[in-house]
């Protein structure tokens, strides 16, 4: 099975987009985490104020495009959908 790697920043172009990712950040953490599949997911600070590194992984290419397509629908990916997103998807064997 080849599970999916996505590695990158979310990069915010002001306050108000980092205020909206931190006011829903922890509800989207919590949601994701408990998704079948998900494997790792990191949402961390980085050394810029208004930009995150992000970090997930899911047991294959089913598991993450169900976590898209709820993303999308979410209160998180309406909240957060104007903000720059700088991603690296790779796929790697091992996947559970």
């Amino acid at each position: 099975m080849t599970a999916i790697r996505l590695t990158g920043r979310l990069i915010c172009s002001g306050d108000a987009e980092a205020a909206a990712v931190r006011a829903h950040l922890p509800e989207h953490v919590r949601l994701t985490r408990a998704e079948p599949g998900c494997l790792r997911f990191e949402v961390l600070p980085a050394e810029d104020p208004l930009a995150w590194t992000v970090e997930e992984l899911f047991r294959d290419r089913a598991a993450f495009e169900a976590h898209q397509a709820r993303v999308r629908g979410s209160d998180w990916g309406r909240a957060t959908a104007g903000i720059a997103r700088d991603y690296e998807i790779t796929e790697e064997p091992g996947g559970r």
